[in-house]
């Protein structure tokens, strides 16, 4: 898996269209300044599935309306795994 690329700010907006094509490979450009993050660029699936994450964020789950295939994934779960 591709770790994220981090470029100075100058840079990136020097380079933008070389920045762009590491996009897609890379999923996230990391953009900063005096040596601190001031901002990212996400490839267009990063950037997908970030607004998943944000729309699943304000979902509201009952418990008790859960099914048993989900209670069991809960149960089972470890705490810092990646889901498969």
């Amino acid at each position: 898996m591709p770790q994220n690329v981090t470029v100075r700010a100058s840079d990136f907006s020097r380079n933008f269209a070389r920045y762009q094509d590491d996009a897609i490979a890379a999923k996230v450009i990391n953009v900063t300044s005096h040596g601190r993050v001031i901002g990212a660029y996400l490839s267009a699936a990063e950037l997908a599935h970030y607004e998943l994450l944000k729309r699943r964020e304000r979902e509201i789950l009952v418990v008790g309306d859960l099914d048993d295939e989900t209670m069991s994934a809960i149960e089972s779960a470890e705490y810092g795994a990646e889901s498969k």
